[in-house]
């Protein structure tokens, strides 16, 4: 693992939207137009910085590269833990780019609750971008859960007619694969200490640990059912017709983009369970 330019560009990357966001509660909401450029800056701005991404990568450099650790909750084994691989590298561009186009695309098309509504879609921009970047799994499971709440209130207040089922549906599906995915994170978290009297949440040590095939199969299943509603696949899907059709046009541009990769890209990590010569062991699925 690397940070080729030695510099926290991820940090930057992640709290760019979230800076804007915070720089926004101190804004009057009766300046409408001042709130709109802002968020406007913000959200390009955060294009802006994740570019370097696309040269500074290097394909055949370590897996993990532009690492940022910092101690987070000692007592619990949790790390401020960054990195990107290739495919991360690329979604962070799709997801600083669509937030972008999103934004702009709000100008003239909500007219109530302005300030809220930009606060909103820069946090879950925010959110989005740290579930990509994240190789702490209680951290990543934070900015996880960051991308639900300011997508119910994007479809709960901005929606369309049928506003409140739809996001009542969309909290309650996302809400459940979620709290599946805990569990499972729980199982390696406990399970890791089992083998070394340590606590840690670090991906890469669980990517490297042994793991009997019995729990091999249950953590697959509950991450598989946190992935497969979120992206979403059949027959879990049938929160995202409502959704699309009622969250305003910023929330469907990323409900069709950004919000699912997120799913996707995460689900690389993870390996079928097989059994070899030498005992039980994941491959990469």
């Amino acid at each position: 693992m690397s940070n080729a330019a030695n510099f926290p560009i991820l940090s930057l990357i992640l709290f760019t939207p979230l800076a804007g966001a915070a720089l926004l509660l101190f804004v009057s909401k009766k300046q409408e137009d001042l709130i709109r450029w802002i968020a406007n800056l913000v959200a390009f701005a955060g294009f802006v910085v994740s570019v370097p991404l696309w040269f500074w990568y290097q394909p055949s450099g370590p897996q993990f590269q532009f690492v940022e650790r910092h101690p987070w909750i000692p007592s619990v084994g949790a790390d401020y833990f960054l990195g990107v691989d290739g495919f991360s590298v690329l979604l962070i561009l799709l997801t600083t780019l669509m937030g972008t186009i999103a934004v702009l695309s709000s100008w003239t098309a909500i007219k109530e609750r302005v300030k809220e509504y930009y606060i909103f879609l820069l946090v879950l921009q925010g959110g989005m971008i740290g579930a990509f970047i994240s190789l702490d799994f209680l951290l990543f499971f934070l900015f996880w859960e960051v991308m639900l709440v300011p997508m119910y209130f994007l479809i709960g207040i901005w929606g369309s007619d049928r506003r409140l089922y739809s996001a009542i549906k969309f909290f309650l599906y996302t809400l459940v694969g979620s709290v599946v995915m805990l569990l499972g994170i729980l199982a390696l978290y406990f399970h890791y200490h089992g083998l070394t009297g340590t606590y840690s949440f670090d991906i890469t040590k669980y990517q490297a640990m042994s793991i009997p095939f019995n729990l091999q199969w249950w953590v697959f299943l509950a991450f598989f059912l946190g992935f497969s509603i979120k992206v979403p696949m059949f027959p879990f899907h049938t929160w995202l017709p409502d959704a699309h059709t009622d969250a305003p046009t910023a929330g469907s541009v990323i409900l069709a983009s950004a919000s699912p990769s997120s799913a996707s890209s995460t689900a690389r990590w993870w390996r079928w369970p097989r059994r070899t010569g030498s005992g039980w062991s994941p491959i990469r699925a």
